[in-house]
């Protein structure tokens, strides 16, 4: 057994605590969130020279997360378009290939603008493939997906027949990538919270109660190893494997 076939190949994030770790502080909650990408910086860097880790998926920001007060909103697209121009050297570097899934309609053009900037100058890097959750909501991809799926059966493009879970998965935003072997979740809470629900059906769960601000890459490291010890079974057991 190689070193790295223990290792999950594709890591999901659930980024949670930021606010409450600037509440817990004193602090306002866009301190919370600019503190987060610092560790969003680590986590990047520590999964790049991960040689089994393939892809990292990041749930940025969720179709609920528009309810939010507009001054946090506004915050939050600003940061994120800053972000993307301050990281994208080191991107490069690490040879860090981004994609970003999720409605653009609703964006600003200058957010959609920025989205692409960096889709397209790291579309040809290798090591490791990062997909950003933005605007994204899971119910609303498989509902993307059914409509789609729908209108090619109209158009007589493919049979009911011919619908299969393949079919599906190949609709969604993630369709040719593969669902994510460990799903982590910092903050504390305990639910998926329209995140991934498809792909992660199998997935391992991995909750912390350490805020996403202080998630370093040795919680990463940690997460990963807790995944090492685990037995996946996918419905089977023990003597059909």
């Amino acid at each position: 057994m190689s070193k790295t076939d223990k290792i999950p190949s594709h890591v999901a994030i659930i980024m949670d605590g930021n606010g409450r770790w600037a509440r817990a502080r004193g602090l306002e909650r866009h301190e919370g969130h600019r503190a987060g990408v610092n560790s969003l910086r680590n986590v990047i860097a520590r999964a790049a020279r991960n040689p089994g880790v393939r892809y990292l998926t990041l749930y940025v920001f969720s179709t609920e997360n528009w309810g939010r007060p507009q001054e946090e909103v506004d915050m939050l697209m600003e940061l994120l378009c800053r972000s993307i121009v301050n990281e994208l050297d080191e991107l490069l570097r690490e040879q860090v290939k981004v994609v970003v899934i999720g409605e653009r309609a609703g964006m600003s053009k200058t957010v959609v603008e920025h989205i692409e900037l960096i889709e397209r100058e790291t579309a040809a890097c290798t090591e490791l493939t990062i997909l950003l959750c933005i605007n994204y909501s899971s119910r609303g991809e498989l509902t993307r997906a059914a409509r789609r799926l729908a209108e090619k059966a109209v158009s007589g493009e493919l049979s009911p027949a011919e619908i299969t879970p393949e079919t599906i998965a190949g609709e969604l935003y993630t369709g040719g990538i593969p669902d994510p072997d460990l799903i982590i979740r910092t903050g504390g809470e305990q639910r998926l919270s329209n995140f991934l629900l498809w792909q992660g059906a199998y997935s391992e769960l991995y909750f912390t109660p350490t805020y996403w601000p202080d998630f370093s890459g040795d919680d990463f490291d940690a997460a990963v190893a807790a995944y090492s010890g685990r037995h996946r079974r996918f419905g089977k057991v023990d003597e059909q494997e």
